[in-house]
């Protein structure tokens, strides 16, 4: 099937679908994205997707930023031309094209607008049955991780070194010896209370939304949960952990650098929470799915 995306207001066949060399988003990873789950002809979490996309374009002073109703019109549209039910959604913003130099153009340019979709989401029947291990990293990030930036390339290196060792995932630690979160996903750990932890908000971690989703369904369910920050022993010595994220959805972790966590399945607090948002995604109605603004 042809693969189409949009382009500054093209719908264009994927293989030759192009920005200008001169993108800032090509020469200086200046810009900003999101990635949106699409379920059954349902968008996930639309509005969230779309504030946070908002928010990263005003923390970095973008100018002329496209219309949030246009951008969801044009989801929308990119989803129904490429035929997506199920897979995923693709939105990036770049400040614009101008003349290389790493001072913000001067004068009005206009944002530079990219969306595609693929078919395919969540993880494999063997992830959700038998849970993930985590390779312990440095958490090299920049220290704006709030920010939705396209800047990714300390994420590929350590998801790559995870993958090198064998590992679904990088566990981040910061200088501190605190986690911070995955390349990909935000953790959690669920300590020997039965409390539900996971890393506060701020500008270590960037603020999942399908992390503050489970967070509501937990809290509906009668779960106890807390923002803390928390150390690589205490995720060792907690009762479960796992990873929430867009194409994670609740995935839970069994091992982090050959430590076994637990007695090493996935535990019954995370496959309950897996469950949930397993409903709370059939509970979802495509039409009002895609509104941006409410």
């Amino acid at each position: 099937m042809t693969r189409f995306a949009y382009v500054n207001g093209r719908y264009e066949h994927h293989d030759m679908a192009a920005v200008s060399i001169e993108d800032r988003g090509y020469q200086f990873a200046d810009g900003v994205y999101e990635v949106v789950a699409i379920w059954k002809g349902s968008a996930v979490d639309l509005k969230p997707h779309m504030d946070r996309l908002e928010r990263s374009m005003s923390e970095l002073e973008f100018r002329n930023t496209p219309e949030r109703s246009s951008l969801g019109v044009i989801a929308k549209e990119v989803v129904r031309v490429n035929r997506v039910q199920t897979g995923i959604l693709y939105i990036q913003i770049n400040r614009g094209t101008a003349p290389r130099n790493h001072l913000f153009p001067a004068g009005e340019i206009n944002c530079s607008v990219v969306m595609t979709v693929r078919h395919g989401l969540g993880p494999s029947v063997s992830e959700i049955q038998n849970g993930v291990t985590l390779k312990v990293q440095d958490d090299q990030r920049w220290q704006r991780r709030d920010i939705k930036s396209i800047g990714l390339l300390a994420n590929v290196l350590a998801k790559q070194a995870a993958k090198s060792s064998g590992a679904f995932e990088a566990l981040l630690i910061d200088p501190d010896g605190t986690v911070t979160e995955s390349s990909a996903a935000n953790v959690w750990l669920v300590d020997q209370d039965g409390t539900l932890v996971t890393r506060p908000l701020g500008s270590e971690i960037l603020g999942g939304i399908t992390r503050a989703r489970v967070m509501s369904i937990a809290s509906d369910a009668g779960y106890s949960t807390k923002e803390a920050v928390f150390t690589l022993d205490e995720v060792l010595s907690a009762r479960e952990v796992f990873l929430t994220g867009t194409t994670t959805f609740v995935l839970p972790v069994v091992n982090v650098d050959h430590a076994v966590i637990a007695n090493g399945h996935p535990g019954n607090t995370s496959c309950d929470l897996r469950d949930r948002y397993q409903s709370y995604l059939a509970s979802l109605k495509p039409r009002p799915s895609w509104h941006v603004s409410e």
